[in-house]
């Protein structure tokens, strides 16, 4: 059980519609284990329950049924639910929206500030933070004059001076330029490899997707797929059924294969398949 960083068990999410006053389900009695130092990977496109399931993930909705624990509290334990958020951080979209000073180095304080660290730890923390993600020489900077990538990596050194376990990314990089994306999942692998943080990124690129040791596919609110990405992806027709696309190497692959030429269908990258080729 100690491996164990996340864990959901039937959890259902039900809301009221304001616009058909009629109950909506995000989420459908899912079951769901994240381990320890696991980069998981949460796919789906808009309304599949992703988000929803992220937000569940540190608390900051409670399931309608179900149990969700982390690190063996359960959510809805209103005594634990601080306890909760230092172990499990979550990042969002918009990285204007979760920036709240006007130089970077305080923005990075402000979480471990509220967490009542001492003052001359709250400095190590904050240094410590801003050098992993590579934004060091702009501490003093303001944030509004960063780029969409470099304030997404200053909301992820704010996350990270409070040092949790676990971080939990809800499309960090849909409102990202091409480069800043490249920057934010860069710096999400190295807090996973390197810093051996649990990682749970919830997006609908399918290139962010490759990059995590299991891939869980959602829509309509359920769990449709399950595995690495070289399972998930060779499975070209049942993602598009669900309304997504695969890499476009695997898109290649795939039709190679249809046109009879006999490769392995779980490539993932084109240097794969320039070796196999």
């Amino acid at each position: 059980m100690d491996d164990i960083m996340i864990k959901m068990e039937n959890v259902r999410y039900e809301y009221k519609s304001y616009i058909e006053d009629e109950i909506v389900v995000a989420v459908k009695d899912v079951s769901l284990e994240v381990k320890k130092g696991e980069f998981l990977v949460v796919l789906g496109h808009n309304g599949s329950g992703k988000s929803t399931l992220a937000k569940m993930m540190n608390g900051l909705l409670l399931p309608t049924s179900g149990e969700i624990t982390v690190m063996g509290m359960n959510t809805k334990d209103e005594e634990k639910i601080w306890d909760i958020r230092q172990k499990a951080g979550i990042v969002f979209q918009n990285p204007d929206n979760q920036i709240v000073a006007t130089i970077v180095e305080e923005d990075v304080a402000f979480g471990p500030e509220n967490q009542g660290i001492p003052q001359q730890d709250i400095r190590k923390r904050v240094d410590k933070a801003l050098d992993i993600v590579e934004m060091s020489n702009y501490k003093k900077h303001a944030p509004h004059l960063l780029s969409g990538g470099q304030k997404q990596r200053v909301a992820i050194a704010g996350i990270l001076a409070m040092n949790p376990d676990c971080i939990i990314l809800d499309e960090p990089t849909s409102m990202l330029d091409p480069i800043g994306r490249i920057e934010v999942i860069n710096t999400i692998k190295k807090l996973n490899k390197k810093e051996g943080k649990t990682i749970v990124l919830i997006t609908h690129y399918m290139d962010e997707a490759v990059q995590g040791d299991r891939i869980i596919v959602m829509s309509q609110g359920e769990i449709q797929m399950e595995g690495n990405p070289r399972e998930v992806f060779k499975q070209v027709e049942k993602i598009k059924k669900l309304g997504l696309d695969v890499p476009q190497v695997t898109e290649l692959v795939h039709e190679l294969r249809k046109e009879g030429i006999d490769i392995k269908g779980d490539v993932l990258s084109v240097e794969e398949l320039l070796d196999i080729l």
